[in-house]
């Protein structure tokens, strides 16, 4: 299985080597997409990681003892939908391809797993409609 996280570190562990430990231990595979870490302050890192769901759930457990949070990337980027006007200002700033209009019925679609947290809907919503939680 391949998915998208973003792992939040507390400034206690933003210098601990956590991706090293994650491929050498878990059997796990980490791409880093994007990452906002200083050392001594917290930081959060937007990963695609690939292995076997028992090397995840694994991985989760370590994570979760050294105080770092993973995220799924569905839940970072919120969305209200209800209240969309399918315009598309969104789509025009989107270069991974998560905010599409689709066709023949001109709706905006969402593909969460295509995000890259980069955070460019978010102003380009003339009505405001999405959220992102990275590096806050």
């Amino acid at each position: 299985m391949k998915e998208k996280y973003i792992l939040e570190y507390t400034e206690q562990v933003v210098e601990e080597p956590i991706i090293y430990s994650l491929v050498k231990h878990f059997d796990v595979k980490v791409n880093i997409l994007r990452a906002e870490i200083s050392p001594g302050r917290e930081g959060s890192m937007l990963v695609e990681i690939e292995c076997e769901p028992d090397s995840l759930a694994r991985a989760e457990a370590f994570l979760n003892e050294h105080s770092v949070r993973m995220i799924p990337i569905a839940e970072s980027l919120g969305f209200q939908q209800e209240a969309c006007i399918d315009c598309g200002a969104c789509t025009a700033v989107c270069f991974s391809g998560c905010l599409t209009i689709g066709e023949p019925d001109w709706k905006l679609h969402v593909d969460r797993s295509k995000c890259i947290a980069c955070g460019l809907c978010v102003p380009a919503c003339p009505l405001g409609l999405f959220t992102l939680k990275f590096g806050d």
